[in-house]
């Protein structure tokens, strides 16, 4: 099943795999610390030789679970446990995180004859999952503990201890301190309030920011005297200021972020049911703010969640303007991102779930889509970059969760924005300040600078967004993002009220939201194209889906297999020479009868529910 599931992921494009709580698997049921099921360990390595020998690259974290590899817990998967918090303040769970490392990544593979660490298929190490202590704190607090932990406040009362020389000089700093808290007995208190500004909380993020670079140091240096010579992140979902600066060394930043996050699988478990482009792409947007410039910047994690209905969006938006912004690799989120067959007896693969994208045609259709805008590059990437700078920990503010400004990370739809030393500025294209508003005042030194041209900017007043490449447009209030490039032309969208002409193509009168895309798949121009691709998804629930209200926001029962694709269709024009046909394509890859054939211009009206059977693809081929 491995050897069959690395080449399938290969097939389907896939160059790079994530693995995520490898020490949860193989600690499951076990008793005793570190004492790895046998069976799960040799699944383990058979798999890594498996995607190595498709060409396919790792991506492994040093940690995902807050238990590690400590014996006689059944909640690794649930964000329980101290360890991430603990090896940032602790020689005990420094020592625990290197002993992990060890036993996984330093023990040899008998499959590939080489130990992971030292396999040239490991491309890069995440530290630790999502291990900044501001994050791990808020996990606390939502589990009624207190705000911050006894040791962080037992470490960061030493480190007021080293930073202020008495009692005063730290009251001064931060205007006053409460009755009875002391700095030579160590009962200064921490923040109860996250969202108040004031000297206490930047004199946390500072501490934060100490504690984190010494971590990613002491990890890194740990793992280089292993003999690993590829590449190291860590903190890796958080986009504050705070959270930057901490990323600010690192050999490659990566972020982790969601549209309409879903918090379980429970009944009453709700989401917004919003589109993510009327909402201006922010979780898109907030990720490109944390790029470090002149370094590689790699979503580890990323979805927009089943069973929100706009889903489709991400096919075209996170490749689209990743390609745009110039990243490097896309993880989508999929407890495994394809499935051999239905029916499997596997939990996450009994029905469609958030984060388990194999069942959903429609999450399906958008890798294929993202395979072709971001991985073969039909995207351009942008021609201008905008650079934020970055003074050191100048920079932080008063607020834990200050990050950059909408009115910065806006520019994202234009052109490729990050982070930049002050010192390193003049190595950006165009070095801009933040701005409380995106207004064209705020614009007119990007047109100065030739960044942005006179006809983006009126768009923008328009309410339309296009990159500087002119190959994307983003319209918020419509819902409504397109892409043209010389082989694919796709748009995803709630309603066209009138024909969308897209470089050769044409839609029209579509009977609901959808994401549609055209691809050619020989090398020419899609105009010229002999083989063409189309992607055409809608919507996609299982049999038996109920919710609590009209809206589908809050779910009672995920329902069953079948998937079930909701019924879609749309009229498309397709300039061109010569004889065609056009034939669905089932999701098992098998071409179907032909259901349309002419010449010259292909026009027809297409329907995703053809004889052959609910699908998201039909190929177009011409003589």
């Amino acid at each position: 099943m491995a050897d069959r599931y690395a080449e399938q992921l290969a097939r389907h494009g896939y160059n790079l795999a994530r693995f995520h709580f490898v020490e949860s698997l193989l600690m499951f049921e076990r008793e005793r610390d570190f004492d790895f099921s046998p069976e799960a360990l040799d699944r383990f390595h058979y798999l890594l030789a498996a995607l190595k020998r498709e060409g396919i690259s790792w991506v492994m974290d040093g940690l995902t679970s807050g238990r590690g590899g400590a014996g006689g817990y059944d909640d690794r998967w649930d964000g329980f446990g101290s360890l991430k918090q603990n090896l940032l303040l602790s020689e005990e769970g420094m020592a625990h995180w290197q002993r992990l490392q060890d036993a996984i990544l330093g023990a040899v593979n008998p499959y590939t004859g080489l130990a992971p660490i030292a396999d040239p298929a490991l491309a890069l190490i995440v530290l630790v999952n999502e291990g900044s202590l501001e994050f791990e704190s808020l996990l606390g607090a939502n589990r009624g503990e207190p705000a911050y932990s006894e040791p962080v406040r037992r470490q960061f009362n030493v480190w007021l201890q080293q930073r202020y020389a008495d009692e005063d000089a730290l009251s001064k700093a931060w205007g006053g301190i409460a009755p009875g808290e002391s700095l030579a007995d160590g009962s200064i208190t921490l923040p109860t309030d996250r969202w108040a500004p004031n000297g206490r909380m930047r004199d946390l993020q500072l501490f934060f920011v100490e504690v984190e670079r010494e971590g990613t140091r002491v990890m890194s240096e740990y793992l280089r005297a292993m003999g690993y010579e590829g590449a190291v992140s860590n903190y890796n979902n958080w986009p504050s200021r705070q959270a930057s600066i901490s990323r600010a060394s690192l050999d490659v930043v990566t972020m982790n972020t969601y549209f309409d996050w879903v918090s379980g699988y429970a009944p009453g478990t709700r989401i917004e049911q919003s589109s993510s482009l009327r909402e201006g792409l922010d979780y898109l947007r907030a990720a490109a703010g944390t790029r470090w410039l002149g370094r590689p910047f790699v979503l580890t994690e990323y979805d927009h969640l089943f069973w929100n209905s706009y889903r489709y969006e991400a096919g075209i938006a996170v490749p689209a303007l990743a390609a745009l912004q110039g990243w490097d690799g896309l993880c989508r989120h999929g407890h495994g991102p394809i499935a051999l067959r239905y029916g499997e007896d596997v939990p996450h693969k009994r029905q469609m779930l958030p984060y388990a994208i194999a069942l959903d045609p429609v999450a399906r259709a958008g890798e294929t889509l993202a395979a072709l805008l971001f991985r073969r590059g039909d995207v351009s990437p942008a021609r201008a970059t905008i650079a934020f700078p970055i003074d050191g920990t100048s920079a932080l503010g008063p607020l834990m969760f200050a990050g950059e400004p909408e009115s910065a990370t806006a520019l994202a739809a234009f052109s490729a924005i990050g982070l930049a030393p002050v010192q390193d500025i003049a190595t950006a294209s165009l070095p801009v300040q933040r701005a409380d508003h995106v207004t064209t005042d705020f614009f007119a030194p990007l047109v100065a600078a030739s960044a942005l041209s006179d006809e983006q900017v009126t768009l923008a007043g328009q309410g339309s967004y296009a990159s500087d490449t002119g190959e994307i447009t983003i319209t918020p209030d419509r819902a409504r993002m397109v892409v043209e490039t010389p082989q694919t032309v796709a748009v995803a969208f709630s309603q066209l009220e009138a024909p969308l002409v897209i470089g050769p193509a044409t839609f029209a009168d579509p009977s609901g939201p959808a994401l549609l895309g055209l691809a050619s798949l020989d090398g020419s121009e899609l105009e010229e194209s002999r083989r063409i691709l189309v992607v055409f998804a809608s919507d996609a629930q299982n049999t038996g889906m109920r919710f609590a209200d009209a809206a589908q926001r809050e779910i009672v029962d995920f329902g069953t297999l079948p998937v079930r694709i909701r019924p879609a269709s749309v009229s498309l024009v397709l300039r061109g020479s010569g004889h065609w046909t056009l034939a669905p394509v089932g999701l098992d890859g098998v071409v179907h009868e032909i259901l349309a054939r002419g010449a010259g211009d292909l026009q027809v009206r297409l329907d995703n529910v053809p004889p052959s059977g609910p699908t998201t693809y039909f190929v177009i081929e011409r003589d």
